[in-house]
């Protein structure tokens, strides 16, 4: 059974990332990495909904996690099941988009900065929206990597192979969302001791 925290908290950290999603990279076709990147290209190539392929794309994850990691499953596939949900719907709306595409770059930066407050924010409750987070959070473990960090490599993946799909301006605006997400996951998740 999900506490209450933790399920305001997923929906808090999925609300940020459809935000960031919905409302700052879509409207300047712009790539975010993981699994959402490729969910994002495929939107971009082939108009199919961003959270249904997510869905699709999250499964072997949570095979894997359902195998090696049961505390993080539920609240992982809740997550999951709840960001593809705001993302569709959320879709369907572009309050800021003429702004968005006047200022592509700030666009970029605040989408990334949103969606890396949101995965942070997830994954310091041991939750996740399945996919890539969920994978790093597993690795971060036995790698001994700080999981904004690995999930920044990641994604670096995505955006490289979309930067080959699409034009030059979508790979360095993709860029800029990556790092600044991967920046803003690894504060919302360092861990401050005390000596």
């Amino acid at each position: 059974m999900l506490a209450l925290y933790k399920v305001i908290t997923i929906v808090i950290g999925c609300l940020m990332i459809a935000f960031g999603i919905d409302f700052f990279l879509v409207p300047i076709k712009v790539l975010d990495g993981g699994f959402i990147g490729l969910a994002l290209i495929g939107n971009y190539l082939f108009s199919f909904n961003v959270g249904i392929i997510l869905i699709v794309l999250s499964l072997p994850a949570f095979i894997y996690t359902w195998l090696n990691a049961r505390g993080m499953f539920f609240h992982s596939l809740f997550g999951m099941v709840l960001l593809s949900f705001f993302i569709d719907m959320f879709g369907i709306f572009e309050p800021f988009g003429s702004e968005i595409r006047s200022y592509p770059f700030v666009g970029s930066i605040i989408g990334g900065m949103l969606i890396g407050i949101g995965f942070g924010i997830l994954l310091r409750i041991d939750a996740s929206t399945g996919g890539i987070d969920l994978v790093a959070k597993l690795l971060s473990h036995r790698m001994r990597i700080n999981v904004g960090v690995l999930i920044l490599m990641m994604d670096a993946i995505v955006v490289g192979l979309g930067g080959l799909l699409f034009s030059a301006d979508t790979f360095f605006l993709s860029v800029a969302t990556i790092t600044a997400g991967g920046l803003a996951t690894s504060l919302c998740t360092v861990k401050f001791f005390s000596y």
